[in-house]
């Protein structure tokens, strides 16, 4: 059966879930998830793509990005998943596929779900019980939002956080707020991009 065609629309933001092949981890070491940050840093500089909220987790990744260009979507995921998939062959000295299968994508069709994917995404580890709170994970972009931590990934702030509040003490202290809260369809969308 063949592939769906990706849903392309220039300035449209997307949720992109991608996993370790047979749920392996992706990320063994801090400098694992360090390495990934360095590839994707690099490449939004050619690429008509910004990251607004993202999430390392040791199997998968997400990330929530709007793609200025669409059709620079995924040249983009495709140069930032190959580089990474040969530098761990390289570091581990494995064979065969990093990743499983092609990565999975969402277009995002109302700008209101933009904060609720953010908080979908930021919760992960909290949900998968790595940790207790998202501020203690270091591999999301939570902290860039509730602390002002800089991030080399995030390149732009996604729009409904900056609609939050006038001043951003005021933004963060709302944003941590609404990250901590849970939501009952959250297993849903688990389901939906095959995670649980």
């Amino acid at each position: 059966m063949p592939r769906a065609a990706r849903v392309l629309v220039d300035n449209g933001y997307y949720h992109i879930v991608t996993r370790g092949i047979d749920r392996r981890r992706l990320f063994r070491y801090k400098q694992d998830y360090r390495r990934f940050f360095d590839i994707v840093a690099i490449y939004l500089k050619e690429y008509k793509v910004k990251v607004l909220n993202y999430c390392l987790m040791p199997t998968h990744i997400h990330l929530l990005v709007k793609a200025d260009v669409a059709l620079d979507l995924p040249k983009f995921m495709q140069i930032i998943l190959q580089v990474y998939a040969a530098n761990f062959r390289k570091k581990y000295r494995s064979t065969g596929f990093v990743f499983q299968n092609r990565y999975k994508s969402r277009l995002i069709g109302s700008d209101t779900y933009l904060l609720e994917c953010a908080r979908y995404i930021e919760r992960n580890p909290v949900r998968a019980k790595i940790v207790q709170e998202a501020s203690e994970y270091p591999w999301s972009s939570f902290c860039y939002y509730s602390r002002g931590i800089k991030d080399k990934i995030i390149t732009c702030p996604n729009p409904l956080f900056l609609s939050m509040a006038m001043t951003d003490m005021q933004r963060r202290e709302l944003y941590t707020k609404f990250i901590s809260q849970e939501r009952a369809y959250d297993s849903i969308v688990d389901k939906a991009f095959r995670i649980a």
